[in-house]
């Protein structure tokens, strides 16, 4: 009997931090001009938030303007690749549910690998997240 209170204080406890759950992440773009990056707990919410802070980024922007890129869940760690071509055209790649910042940064390097995309003059990580969304700076 003792075994069964000790195992329902446990769960009890952990209540909380469970009905939290993991959070998905969302990322919106209008192209050359803004862009918004959200959490949240479902696809909708979180995309509709990245799209409202890609609108607020940028002047007179409208939520049409703002694409909803990208929805990952669970977020896990997150990176922006930002890549130019040398003609001028850019874009941004967003990276996301890795399981560790090493990883995403791996993943980075290899979007910006010259070997396998030679016509690159330009890429690097822009923008790092942790699981819960917050954004890191790189060192």
């Amino acid at each position: 009997m003792r075994m069964v209170i000790v195992l329902a204080a446990g769960l009890f406890a952990a209540t909380p931090a469970m009905a939290q759950g993991p959070v998905g992440i969302a990322f919106a773009q209008a192209p050359e001009a803004s862009a918004g990056v959200c959490t949240g707990g479902s696809p909708e919410a979180a995309l509709n938030c990245a799209r409202a802070r890609c609108v607020a980024g940028g002047e007179g922007l409208l939520p049409s303007d703002c694409l909803r890129v990208k929805w990952c869940f669970p977020a896990g760690w997150s990176g922006d690749v930002f890549l130019q071509v040398a003609d001028g055209p850019h874009w941004h790649e967003y990276l996301c549910g890795w399981d560790s910042r090493a990883a995403v940064e791996a993943a980075a390097a290899i979007s910006c690998d010259r070997s396998r995309r030679d016509t690159l003059v330009e890429c690097a990580l822009v923008g790092l997240w942790d699981p819960d969304g917050t954004a890191i700076g790189q060192d």
